[in-house]
């Protein structure tokens, strides 16, 4: 059944404007890793808000935090001290090693600092026309500046002229890197996902990443990690990039960090630190107390939970029953990633699963990159509902790869 053929009722929404090609479902109310929808369906969530809820809904310990919060301060502004961003920052910096954090409200605004970081670090040592080394396939955002960064060109289309400054390579190709370099002699920053997302679950390799760093230091340049999609413990590690023993200059987070609600940052290394100063950046909502409440609780929760070593148990036992359920089946390419970040390739345009998911196995997914479909459950789920999630979509894939072309 296509989406089409769908039974679901799509909700009239004749007023929101039309960017979105929804599924024809509103859900109403979740518990860990279920969700209902308003008609009473319940359905097995394996992507989590698209990796932001990290302790999947209604947390206990979180929900109480922040009716706590709500009932203290919401927003003040950023023209006075809010404790709980040093607070936040701090254990940032505790995980990472990194020196100092700003605040935003989502990924896309802490890639846009890192852009502009990135810039200034250059201007700062004479560079008047900084460029940045950044990847095909790669996704950083959709205003301008990451949009042009970004290696995508269906969502590039129809919004030039894009921002110039961006040196554009294959991801995991060092001769491809170093021929860019040295061709480039105003490149100031290398800028990567440390495993991209939107462009299909494709890891940076370890020694990819190893020498992303020795590079760096030996060109005076940034290193700049968009750990997004990737960080705040859905690999296994705090930090995805943590695999390969290294460090970044500069690291923008997002997504998990607040277990739903909207907050980014960009950490910083010692060489970043201090490229911004007061009225080089800011922002109106960015580090709010709610915000700030909702991340610290977040790491507090993993930390307490054991969230990091649940990640890691139950993405190998999700990866592995994906490849003993998938072996052998004509279409399927392989299963990749990290911990609880996982994709399925298979051998042709996949869109069509998302409705499929939800309407026949009652399983919330998405398929990204066209052929692939992404996995991003919640970090406390459970070895029962791991094996759930394998036992519902690989017999979903194995039909739609047995259907034959329409």
């Amino acid at each position: 059944m296509n989406a089409q053929e769908s039974t679901f009722a799509a909700p009239s929404e004749p007023h929101v404007m039309q960017t979105y090609g929804r599924l024809p479902i509103a859900l109403s109310h979740g518990e860990g890793c279920q969700v209902w929808d308003t008609a009473g369906r319940r359905y097995l969530d394996a992507l989590s808000g698209i990796a932001v809820n990290t302790l999947g809904h209604n947390h206990p310990r979180l929900v109480a935090a922040l009716r706590d919060q709500v009932g203290k301060l919401i927003h003040t502004s950023n023209y006075y001290h809010v404790p709980l961003q040093e607070q936040l920052a701090a254990k940032l910096c505790e995980l990472s090693g990194l020196t100092n954090a700003f605040f935003c409200n989502s990924g896309l605004e802490a890639n846009e600092a890192a852009i502009k970081i990135a810039r200034k670090f250059g201007h700062d040592r004479g560079n008047t026309n900084p460029a940045i080394i950044v990847f095909e396939k790669a996704f950083h955002g959709r205003s301008l500046a990451t949009l042009s960064a970004t290696g995508n060109p269906k969502v590039q289309a129809g919004f030039g002229p894009l921002v110039p400054g961006f040196v554009r390579v294959p991801l995991n190709d060092l001769p491809a890197l170093e021929a860019a370099i040295a061709q480039n002699p105003n490149v100031t920053a290398i800028f990567l996902e440390t495993i991209q997302g939107e462009g299909g679950i494709n890891p940076a390799h370890m020694q990819f990443l190893k020498d992303l760093r020795r590079l760096c230091d030996q060109h005076d340049l940034l290193l700049m990690l968009d750990e997004v999609q990737c960080g705040i413990g859905r690999t296994g590690k705090w930090f995805a990039h943590q695999w390969a023993g290294i460090q970044p200059d500069v690291m923008p987070l997002a997504k998990g960090l607040g277990s739903g609600v909207p907050i980014g940052s960009v950490v910083c290394g010692p060489r970043a630190a201090k490229v911004l100063g007061p009225g080089n950046h800011g922002t109106t909502f960015g580090g709010n107390p709610l915000a700030m409440r909702a991340g610290s609780e977040t790491l507090a929760i993993m930390e307490a939970d054991g969230l990091l070593e649940n990640a890691t148990q139950r993405g190998a036992e999700l990866k592995a029953a994906l490849e003993a359920g998938l072996a052998g089946v004509p279409g399927f390419v392989e299963v990749r990633g990290y911990g609880l970040m996982i994709g399925v390739q298979l051998d042709r345009p996949c869109g069509a699963l998302l409705a499929q998911a939800a309407e026949e196995a009652q399983l919330l997914i998405s398929v990204t990159a066209d052929s692939v479909v992404r996995l991003l459950p919640a970090l406390i789920v459970t070895r029962e509902e791991v094996a759930e999630i394998a036992a519902r979509l690989v017999p979903l894939i194995k039909r739609f790869l047995a259907a034959p072309a329409s």
